[in-house]
């Protein structure tokens, strides 16, 4: 009698199917068959087993924490690509915080325009000229409402070389002369632009000595306005236009030929169109008439002629009005405040040859080119100082016109005084 099984009585014989036991249609038995070897992960702060024999001490064993792979990745033979970081399956990327990010580069960009704006302001505080002392001025009139402003253009050719002078017609005369003396009026009833021809009769009235500190009395001398500013400077000019007009002057801003030609080099030039052409050999200007753009040796040329005109110097303050009204329009637009390759140049060259009182603000001074800005765009309003005849090649100015015109800026009333 056997022992087997009746499934092994089956194997004996050879019958079946050749199987591990009756019913299996598998070539060997369940228990037989090769497991898939299952890695456990290695825990992140437990460092896999090594005992230190290599190829575990040559026992054959492999407990699958040696081989590098990180559990759940595929391998680079399965094609997956070993180093493939991507976030667990099954949990969400991270999404950038866009409003965070915003938030700062808003708050790097107003400190970065602060910072600069600052340090701007004080490098331009600093190029600053604050040499006219008019506290040195005498007997000045009351200040009115508004602010108004003596600005003044000299024949000063300091720092110029002796081809400069050549290229901008200056001459090499010793000395600085007035060519262009204006009133700029600010205030609340639109800005006033009053030329004062150098060629007015005035008085030169009592005054005390810019440098030496001495009173000179009043003898009713009659001279050109422009003799003033020769005899004693900045000081006694204020002075004198103070005695003349009754007019409180509260800024006095002063600039040189090369200054001039300098600024308008800086901001690329300034378009004019000219009604009609004319040329100068004193000057040097010749221009045709129509539209053009005007460079600083052009500028100086327009701004200086007079015989070319039968009204002479009062043919020349209009278009002195027209230049630098269209100047300070052209420094104070966007295309060269926003572009520090024109913004920096325009202020060092106008900065450094521009002389004013020890009062003067930036913040003044850009009232003043805004005013004169207001003034080109048809806010303002431009004019001759009123004349009504002359004498011996003096301009007598209109003693009335001039004292209402006067009597409107201190009240800051809307002018309705013409130079006509």
């Amino acid at each position: 009698m056997s022992d087997w099984p009746d499934g092994r009585s089956d194997r004996q014989s050879g019958g079946g199917r050749g199987g591990y036991g009756r019913g299996s249609g598998s070539a060997r038995p369940e228990g037989a068959r090769v497991m898939p070897q299952v890695r456990r992960p290695v825990p992140q702060q437990q460092p896999a087993y090594d005992d230190g024999y290599g190829d575990n001490g040559g026992n054959g064993y492999d407990s699958g924490y040696n081989t590098g792979q990180v559990y759940g990745q595929p391998s680079r033979a399965g094609g997956g690509g070993g180093d493939d970081y991507g976030p667990p399956s099954g949990r969400p990327a991270r999404t950038p915080n866009w409003r965070k990010r915003i938030k700062w580069t808003a708050i790097t960009l107003v400190t970065v325009l602060v910072v600069t704006s600052v340090v701007t302001y004080f490098w331009a505080d600093s190029k600053l000229n604050r040499d006219v002392d008019l506290s040195k001025v005498i007997e000045r009139p009351e200040a009115g409402d508004g602010t108004n402003y003596l600005i003044v253009g000299t024949d000063s050719r300091e720092g110029m070389s002796a081809e400069e002078k050549k290229k901008l017609h200056t001459g090499s005369a010793e000395g600085k002369r007035t060519d262009t003396m204006m009133i700029l009026h600010t205030g609340s009833n639109g800005d006033t632009l009053v030329s004062l021809p150098r060629d007015s009769n005035v008085t030169i009235p009592n005054f005390k000595g810019a440098e030496s500190g001495k009173l000179y009395p009043n003898t009713g001398r009659q001279v050109k306005l422009n003799a003033a500013y020769a005899e004693d400077g900045p000081e006694l000019l204020v002075r004198t236009v103070e005695y003349n007009t009754g007019l409180h002057i509260d800024h006095y801003a002063e600039i040189g030929f090369g200054g001039f030609a300098g600024i308008v080099d800086a901001v690329g030039g300034v378009e004019m169109n000219l009604k009609e052409g004319f040329k100068d050999k004193w000057s040097g200007a010749d221009f045709e008439a129509g539209k053009q753009t005007l460079d600083g040796q052009q500028a100086l040329a327009f701004v200086r002629t007079r015989h070319a005109f039968a009204a002479s110097d009062l043919q020349r303050t209009k278009n002195q009005q027209a230049f630098l009204a269209a100047l300070a329009h052209k420094v104070a637009s966007p295309s060269t405040v926003m572009n520090p390759f024109k913004l920096y140049p325009t202020l060092g060259s106008g900065l450094d040859s521009l002389v004013v009182d020890k009062d003067m603000s930036l913040w003044n001074l850009g009232s003043m080119f805004m005013a004169m800005k207001s003034v080109s765009g048809g806010d303002g309003k431009s004019m001759n100082m009123p004349v009504n005849g002359s004498t011996g090649g003096n301009l007598l100015w209109d003693k009335a016109k001039v004292k209402q015109l006067v009597e409107q800026f201190n009240n800051d009333e809307k002018v309705t005084v013409t130079s006509d």
